[in-house]
């Protein structure tokens, strides 16, 4: 079962992408333009498509080599038709052109998301020939150009983007988010790092609650809990925030799903289909339908937008990929709402559980046409954590990822394990994809950088 989601999932990436220039599609709808961080799920999932066979090595250097050289050779002047400014890079770029689309802003998260891809393809491509090797050395050079000092303010908070008609939009990264990426990618950088208090600013916003007996780190969506968990492995290392509350982050991730099935069995607004098997409430589209009459009220219905719990937005549409990525935190909660889904067509129809949202209570129910990239991304790799673990051991190696982890406070678990970088150690993460228990706490690192040292909103 897992397998062919997973497989599927993995195929929006080989039919969705330009392979000249790497870019991949936002979505599977017609004309749709390039997202920055959909390429950063891409050059990660590339790795387990060929551990899983559904791709060969050679192809998936070749794409993964077209993204990093189109970004390096990209227009970084920062002006209106440009790639992006100062290491980092429009949220949305023209499919074929590479240059920015609509009006959007150069993104301090979707760039985050984009280097977690390069840092991935480059731990993963350790063969010491010359495609590999300028791999290496692009992801490195990628990595190095992005001047994170930039997007700070005076409070240390990252800003949440830029353009060039208006400058800094208002808002910073403050509350916890899946930020937690770009700070920790932010704070390994060798060449423009953010400033040791940015870290410790940002957790001073953080929200602690108590939700129907269950204490965790507040955030709404699903998403928040899971997509910096794609690429670092969270299990028993902990920053000063987390030691007072004697939490981890993952542990807090598998707490936000308790909370999340806690609500759908209250259900208090009434919706079809919630309940101890029916949850998952993210970021993702909506029926945007006719109000109707639900529990006495007039209930409206929202197109793309972020839902959460307890404190809404909540329509009744729910997130099919935020419950697959849930597996590797709580699979004896995940499966039987995995099952579900799946039951809920004919045998072979899995387009709720991949599907941007589905909502049983509007009339005739409802699921979103088409796939949005990022959740197939999410749905690969959080797959992949949970049978192997792959892409946690791959990050595990990374210089950026042990770096930030460090300046931002983190200690134990896997992070006090001296780095040996050799050939055989990344070898062995490889072959962990056959072999791994994702609950194995001792299981030894494997995972080599040689040369190198992120929900967008719609």
């Amino acid at each position: 079962m897992l397998d062919s989601l997973q497989r599927a999932a993995f195929d929006y990436f080989v039919r969705h992408a330009n392979r000249d220039t790497g870019l991949v599609a936002d979505t599977s709808r017609p004309g749709s333009h390039a997202s920055i961080a959909v390429v950063g799920f891409a050059l990660s999932a590339y790795p387990v498509g060929v551990e899983r066979g559904w791709m060969t090595r050679a192809e998936a250097l070749q794409r993964s080599l077209a993204a990093l050289r189109f970004f390096r050779n990209s227009d970084q002047s920062g002006t209106p038709d440009s790639t992006g400014y100062r290491g980092c890079y429009f949220h949305f770029l023209h499919l074929d052109s590479g240059t920015r689309a609509w009006r959007c802003e150069v993104s301090l998260i979707d760039t985050a998301l984009l280097l977690a891809g390069m840092l991935t393809a480059a731990a993963y491509f350790t063969a010491a020939t010359a495609d590999e090797a300028e791999l290496r050395e692009l992801a490195d050079t990628l990595y190095r150009r992005v001047d994170w000092c930039w997007a700070q303010r005076e409070s240390a908070a990252v800003v949440h983007g830029w353009k060039p008609e208006s400058g800094f939009l208002k808002y910073g990264w403050e509350g916890y988010s899946e930020a937690i990426l770009l700070y920790i990618l932010g704070l390994g950088s060798p060449t423009h790092p953010l400033i040791a208090a940015s870290f410790p600013a940002w957790t001073g916003t953080y929200e602690w609650e108590n939700l129907y007996g269950i204490d965790f780190l507040y955030a709404g969506p699903l998403f928040i809990h899971q997509f910096p968990h794609a690429w670092i492995d969270f299990r028993n290392i902990r920053d000063d925030f987390m030691r007072e509350k004697r939490c981890d982050y993952f542990e807090n991730s598998r707490r936000a799903i308790d909370v999340q099935r806690a609500y759908a069995i209250r259900n208090p607004r009434g919706f079809v289909g919630y309940g101890e098997d029916g949850w998952g409430l993210s970021a993702g589209d909506g029926p945007r339908a006719p109000r109707q009459r639900i529990a006495g009220r007039r209930q409206s219905f929202y197109g793309y937008a972020a839902r959460g719990v307890p404190y809404g937005p909540d329509d009744g549409t729910l997130s099919g990929p935020s419950v697959l990525a849930s597996l590797v935190f709580a699979p004896e909660i995940a499966l039987p709402a995995i099952r579900r889904l799946l039951a809920r067509g004919v045998a072979t129809d899995d387009r709720a559980a991949r599907a941007g949202g589905f909502n049983d209570t509007v009339h005739g129910g409802w699921v979103s046409a088409g796939n949005f990239g990022l959740d197939q991304g999410l749905i690969v790799l959080m797959i992949e954590n949970f049978r192997s673990g792959l892409l946690w051991r791959l990050l595990r190696g990374s210089a950026p990822i042990r770096t930030g982890l460090h300046r931002a406070g983190f200690r134990g678990g896997w992070l006090a394990e001296a780095l040996v970088i050799t050939p055989a150690t990344a070898r062995s993460a490889r072959s962990s994809v056959r072999t791994a228990d994702p609950t194995d706490q001792g299981v030894t690192v494997g995972s080599a950088v040689r040369t190198v040292r992120g929900r967008p909103e719609r």
